[in-house]
């Protein structure tokens, strides 16, 4: 499993914290920034992390900012791409198994590193259930990615 993780100035903090939970389970990641608490734009780090699982080059994409709003806005404006923006467990799971989210949104403002860690690994390991009634709700999702208003 490979992972790809971005956030802004708001999430550094966390993020550093999650790269210590996907080392300890073993669990490979990519790391697009940014990396210290400077001012930055949300939008110019989950961009190439929400590129990396749409190549295929991460198998989901985990985005932290201060609320996780923004980073799950922009997320879910890049075709391909069903970020769930979580802050519980229960959703965690829920949006893997129901979604088949992505890529996992989340505000270091909201929650603390402890939650962050469940969280994640309830995304990370919930696989998506397969049920016809959730893939026909994603391949609804994935025409209006297509038609897009045009």
């Amino acid at each position: 499993m490979k992972i790809a993780i971005g956030c802004d100035h708001g999430g550094v903090n966390l993020k550093t914290a999650l790269k210590k939970i996907l080392e300890k389970e073993n669990v490979e990641y990519v790391d697009f920034g940014c990396y210290n608490t400077d001012s930055v734009d949300y939008n110019d780090y989950a961009l190439p992390v929400c590129e990396a699982v749409v190549k295929k080059e991460a198998d989901f994409g985990i985005l932290i900012c201060g609320t996780g709003i923004g980073m799950s806005i922009v997320a879910n404006k890049i075709k391909g791409i069903r970020c769930g923006h979580c802050h519980d467990v229960f959703s965690a799971k829920m949006t893997r198994e129901h979604n088949d989210a992505n890529v996992l949104a989340f505000g270091e403002r909201v929650i603390g590193a402890g939650l962050m860690e469940e969280i994640v690994k309830a995304f990370i390991y919930t696989p998506f259930s397969g049920e016809e009634k959730h893939i026909r709700r994603i391949n609804k999702i994935k025409t209006l990615e297509e038609n897009n208003f045009r």
